[in-house]
């Protein structure tokens, strides 16, 4: 064989390190800042408008960081107006509408339900690293904590598909 069992191990070597690089592309990067608890005007600073910070976008009350996917959600991109804020209903909805940019999801349709799961499943958990919570999730209206927040209880969540 010509080049000999040194050659073999370099290209199974090089192999390795292309698959393993393959393998991160498509994964989100790991948490480098412990998740946190985002107030609306917290997350309101992640809109997309200012060129080196992070595009924050939350759904379900979970905070994405959307930053890798700049095209769609950085200034001016077709989905900006959808981040820096929680837009569960507009996700749920397809809509862009600013009065469907909410976290209620009151008199939504069980399709438009059944929308919002699956693309908080497919694209944004897929896609992108959970970066913390918005604080509606786990305060009461008076901004004190809630003792009783379980995220297990929540409408249309599900805490062991979050990690």
């Amino acid at each position: 064989m010509a080049g000999g069992p040194g050659r073999s191990l370099a290209v199974a070597l090089l192999a390795l390190a292309l698959l393993r690089a393959q393998e991160l592309r498509f994964k989100p990067a790991p948490r480098d800042r412990p998740v946190r608890l985002f107030t609306e005007a917290e997350l309101a600073r992640y809109d997309g408008q200012e060129e080196n910070q992070p595009i924050y976008l939350a759904v379900k009350g979970v905070v994405f960081d959307v930053t890798s996917g700049k095209e769609f959600y950085g200034k001016g991109a077709p989905y900006n107006a959808l981040v820096g804020r929680d837009s569960t209903r507009g996700i749920a909805k397809m809509s862009l509408d600013p009065v469907d940019l909410t976290h209620d999801t009151m008199g939504l349709t069980e399709e438009e339900l059944q929308s919002l799961d699956e693309t908080f499943s497919t694209v944004y958990k897929a896609k992108y690293p959970i970066v913390g919570y918005t604080a509606r999730r786990v305060l009461n209206e008076d901004g004190s904590a809630n003792p009783n927040f379980r995220p297990e209880d929540q409408p249309h969540f599900n805490i062991k598909d979050e990690f």
